[in-house]
Formats: C-alpha cells, sequence, structure tokens
C-alpha cells in the first residue's frame, strides 16, 4: 500500500463541511443528522416483531407507518458511509483495524466504545438530536439548545479524557 495522502488543512475542511450542510438545508429542507436513522431502525424491527404494538406505541407509531426506508435521513446516512469509504480509499487510509492505546486490550476497547456509543445515542435521543443534528445543524440556526449541548458534549469529552488519558499512551 503506498503513503497515506495527508489530511485536509482543518479549516478548509469545515468551509467544506458548512458548504454540505448549506446545501443540505437548501435541497432536503433539513439540516444534517444521523440519530433519527437508528430509531427508524428500531421502528422498522419493532414492527417485524411485533407489529401492533409497536403501531400503537406513541413513539414509534408514526414511524412504522412512514417505513425504515421513506425518511430523508436514511439516505442521508447511507450516503455519509458511502462517501466515508470513498474518501477512506482515495486518501490511501482504509484499514481494518481496532484503534486503542497499548493499556487497552482489543476486547475492553471494544467494550467501552459499544457502551460509549450505547449511552451517546440513548443522550441523543432524550435531546432530540445527535451531535451532527444539534451541534451543526442547530448551531447553524443558532438555537441556544445546540449551544447548550456543545458546551455540554464537549465538557463531558474533556473529562472522560482526563479518566481514560494513561490507557491511551
Amino acid at each position: 500500500m503506498s503513503e497515506p495522502r495527508p489530511f485536509w488543512n482543518p479549516l478548509v475542511a469545515g468551509v467544506a463541511l458548512g458548504l454540505v450542510l448549506l446545501a443540505s438545508f437548501l435541497v432536503t429542507g433539513h439540516g444534517l443528522g444521523a440519530s433519527g436513522l437508528f430509531t427508524r431502525l428500531t421502528a422498522g424491527l419493532a414492527a417485524l416483531v411485533a407489529p401492533l404494538e409497536a403501531a400503537a406505541n406513541s413513539y414509534l407509531g408514526g414511524l412504522v407507518k412512514a417505513g425504515a426506508l421513506g425518511g430523508w435521513i436514511t439516505w442521508e446516512v447511507l450516503g455519509l458511509v458511502l462517501g466515508a469509504l470513498a474518501g477512506s480509499l482515495f486518501g490511501r487510509r482504509f484499514r481494518i483495524g481496532i484503534e486503542r492505546g497499548s493499556g487497552v486490550a482489543p476486547g475492553n476497547r471494544l467494550a467501552w466504545a459499544f457502551a460509549g456509543g450505547a449511552l451517546v445515542g440513548f443522550g441523543s435521543r432524550l435531546a432530540r438530536g445527535c451531535t451532527s443534528g444539534l451541534g451543526l445543524s442547530g448551531g447553524a440556526t443558532l438555537a441556544v439548545a445546540a449551544f447548550v449541548f456543545l458546551i455540554a458534549f464537549f465538557a463531558a469529552g474533556f473529562a472522560t479524557m482526563a479518566l481514560v488519558r494513561r490507557s491511551w499512551q
């Protein structure tokens, strides 16, 4: 495998992300987000397992009627995955592995990643949006909730980093 290409300049990447967000607002009428897809997939799975109960559920019922593929967010996340794959291949950075510090066993890293992902997923449903939905799209519309979320998100990240930092060195 040849040498990986350098990462983009962060300012250029930020401007590109802003333009993608603007295009998303203009073309779809929605900002960016991802966590809604998992709620749609949960509704679809619930409809397969217990269709009457899922349709009657006040939280999932509307999504059961729309279907997992009925929302714009499904196609956005599919594009996100394909774009990330294309970017990693184009940048010669695609590889399969587990990023971890020398003091962390692969199984522990995966367990902590799963636990962290589950907590963030649960929190994103409580907040009614994920980092991209609340932070990017909400911040772009100057929503106060977005800035409160971002402050809490970064504070929690710094606190967690202080706790696990030594295992990554």
